[in-house]
C-alpha cells in the first residue's frame, strides 16, 4: 500500500507549489489563504494529539461550516484520526445517538450548538473531552479544549497513512431509516476530487465555490472542502442556514463561480423571486441529492441563465458518480456514468435489464466506502462485492443517458401497472401554478395503490385540485394521474434537503379512505 494523507494531499501540495498566498477559504467566518489553513491545520492536528486522541479514534463534528470546520476535518486526519461531520439539525438526543453508535472519543462544537452538545455529552459515556470553537462556551463536566488553546501548539508531521487507511466516516441521511455511517477511506478524497471534481466540473484554481448544501453531508464536503482544496481553489463558507438572499448575495459580494444546491433549493429560489443577475458571476450550477425535474432545470436557467448539471451521489460513494456535462446537459436525465465509474442497471433476480427497461441502478468505482459501522446486515445487502446497490429505479436510454423514475421502494402500481412518481412530478410541474410537487402512494379503500400528490403553489398563484388533476390526466395515461392533490406552503425535508417521502406518505395513508375508485375506461389505462 502506498503512503497517502488526505490532508497533505489537500493542502501541502499548494505550498510545495509556491500557492501559500491564494485564498482558501472565505466568507463570514473570514479570509484563509493555503499557508494561513496550513498552519492552523498543522498545529491544531499537534493539539489534538496532545489531548491524547489516537490514530482511528473518532472526533465527532456537530459545526457550522466555517474555516474551524475545515481545521478539525484536516488536522484529525493529518495524525490518523477519523472525524465524523453531523447534521447540525440534530437535536440533543440524535446527537447522543450518534456520539454512542461512533463510540466517539471527542466532540467538536461551533458555538450555536454549545446547548444541545452539552446534553448530548451527558447522555455519552464514552466521550472524553469536548472541543470548542470560535466564541463557543459549554457548561459540561468534561474537560474542554479551544481550538484557540489548540493552535498554539508546534505543528507535527502528519502520520503515516495509506490508501486504505480510515479517514473519515459520514452519517447517511436517513431517509429510508436509522442513519448509519459509511467509511470512508483516505483515497477516496482523491478519486472524487480526479474524476468528477476535475474531469466534470473543471474547477480551476481561480474558481471560489458557493454551496447551499452543507459540510456535514458528502455532497455539500465534496463542494466546500475537498474540490475547491484540491484544485488549489477558494470556498466560499456560509455557517448560517441557506437562504436563497443570502446565498445569492455571498455570490455577487464574494465571486461565487460555481454554485452547488439542490431541487428544493433551485425551487426555493425561483420563489424568492429573485432578480436573474442575483447570482454574479456564477459560470455553472450542479445539482444532486434527488433528482432535478426538467421543467424546474428550464425555468431556473430560463431566469439566472446558468446552466446546471444535474447528477446523482450517494453518501456510500462520496460524491457524483453519474452526471449531466457542461453543453451536453439532457434536461430530466441524471446525465452519463462519470468518468471512473461502471453502472449497470439490474431486475430483480439480478440480470442486466435491455435498453429502455426500469430497474435497480448499481454502480462501481474506488470512491466506495468500505461498508458501514457495525452494521453487518446493512452493508451485505448494499455492498455486493465490487457493486453498490444505490436502491434507485433508473432506465437507460439508447444514447447511454440514465433518468431516474425515482426510490426502488416510492415506485407504485396503479391498475395493475408500474408508476414512476417522478414523471407525475415532471406532469405537474409542467403547470404554470405548481413550484415543487411529490407524489406518494396511497392504499384506497379496495387496498389498492393509488398516486397522492403534495404541491407547493407558485407564488401568487391559486391552483385548484380538479383542475391539477384534470391537467395530469390530459397529458398522461389517465390510472397514473394523482386521485388527490394536497396544498402545502413547505415540504418535508431531510438535513441534506431530501424530500422525506416516508411523511407523506404516512400522510397520505388515510387520504383515500372511503373514496372509491372510478372504473378507468380509456384503453391507454388497462
Amino acid at each position: 500500500m502506498s503512503d497517502f494523507n488526505a490532508s497533505l494531499y489537500l493542502l501541502d501540495r499548494h505550498l510545495d507549489r509556491g500557492d501559500g498566498d491564494r485564498l482558501a477559504l472565505t466568507g463570514p467566518g473570514g479570509d484563509l489563504t493555503y499557508a494561513q489553513l496550513h498552519d492552523r491545520v498543522g498545529r491544531t492536528a499537534a493539539g489534538l494529539r496532545g489531548t491524547g486522541l489516537l490514530p482511528e479514534q473518532r472526533l465527532l463534528m456537530f459545526m457550522a461550516d466555517s474555516p474551524d470546520f475545515v481545521t478539525v476535518f484536516l488536522a484529525a486526519m493529518r495524525i490518523g484520526a477519523v472525524p465524523v461531520p453531523v447534521s447540525t439539525m440534530l437535536h440533543a438526543d440524535g446527537l447522543a445517538e450518534l456520539l454512542r453508535d461512533s463510540r466517539a472519543a471527542l466532540l467538536a462544537v461551533t458555538a450555536d450548538f454549545a446547548g444541545p452538545a452539552a446534553a448530548a455529552a451527558a447522555e455519552s459515556p464514552e466521550l472524553t473531552a469536548i472541543l470548542t470553537g470560535v466564541g463557543a462556551r459549554i457548561d459540561t463536566d468534561l474537560p474542554v479544549h479551544t481550538l484557540t488553546d489548540l493552535a498554539q501548539t508546534d505543528p507535527t508531521g502528519a502520520y503515516p497513512t495509506s490508501d486504505d487507511s480510515p479517514a473519515f466516516w459520514l452519517y447517511t441521511s436517513g431517509t429510508t431509516g436509522t442513519p448509519k455511517a459509511a467509511m470512508h477511506r483516505h483515497a477516496s478524497i482523491r478519486v472524487v476530487c480526479e474524476t468528477y471534481g476535475a474531469q466534470v466540473l473543471g474547477i480551476r484554481p481561480d474558481d471560489r465555490c458557493l454551496s447551499a448544501a452543507k459540510a456535514f453531508f458528502a455532497y455539500g464536503l465534496g463542494n466546500s472542502v475537498l474540490f475547491p482544496l484540491a484544485a488549489g481553489a477558494s470556498a466560499i463558507l456560509e455557517p448560517a442556514p441557506s437562504r436563497p438572499d443570502a446565498l445569492a448575495a455571498h455570490a455577487r459580494n464574494l465571486g461565487a463561480t460555481l454554485f452547488f444546491a439542490g431541487p428544493t433549493f433551485f425551487a426555493n429560489m425561483l420563489r424568492a423571486q429573485l432578480p436573474p443577475e442575483a447570482l454574479g458571476a456564477v459560470r455553472l450550477a450542479t445539482s444532486a441529492g434527488e433528482p432535478l425535474p426538467a421543467e424546474l432545470y428550464r425555468r431556473w436557467t430560463g431566469r439566472f441563465g446558468i446552466d446546471i448539471l444535474d447528477g446523482i451521489g450517494m453518501t456510500e460513494m462520496l460524491h457524483i458518480f453519474l452526471s449531466n456535462k457542461e453543453g451536453e446537459v439532457r434536461p430530466g436525465t441524471t446525465g452519463v456514468p462519470v468518468p471512473g465509474y461502471d453502472l449497470r442497471i439490474l431486475d430483480d433476480q439480478g440480470n442486466d435489464v435491455a435498453e429502455g427497461t426500469p430497474g435497480t441502478l448499481f454502480v462501481r468505482g474506488d470512491s466506495t466506502a468500505t461498508g458501514y459501522w457495525s452494521r453487518y446486515t446493512a452493508s451485505r445487502r448494499v455492498f455486493q462485492g465490487e457493486w453498490l446497490r444505490t436502491g434507485d429505479t433508473y432506465v437507460m436510454d439508447s444514447d447511454g443517458y440514465y433518468t431516474c423514475l425515482g426510490r426502488t421502494g416510492d415506485m407504485l402500481k396503479a391498475s395493475g401497472i408500474w408508476v414512476s412518481p417522478a414523471e407525475v412530478e415532471a406532469r405537474l410541474l409542467a403547470h404554470p401554478a405548481v413550484a415543487q410537487a411529490v407524489v406518494v402512494a396511497a392504499i384506497d379503500t379496495d387496498g389498492l395503490e393509488k398516486p397522492v400528490a403534495y404541491v407547493v403553489p407558485a407564488p401568487a398563484a391559486t391552483p385548484s385540485e380538479p383542475d391539477l388533476i384534470e391537467f395530469c390526466r390530459a397529458g398522461l395515461p389517465s390510472f397514473k394521474r394523482p386521485r388527490r392533490v394536497v396544498f402545502t406552503e413547505t415540504l418535508p425535508t431531510t438535513a441534506t434537503g431530501k424530500v422525506r417521502r416516508v411523511e407523506l406518505r404516512a400522510h397520505a395513508a388515510g387520504l383515500l379512505a372511503g373514496s372509491k375508485e372510478t372504473p378507468v375506461t380509456e384503453p391507454d389505462a388497462l
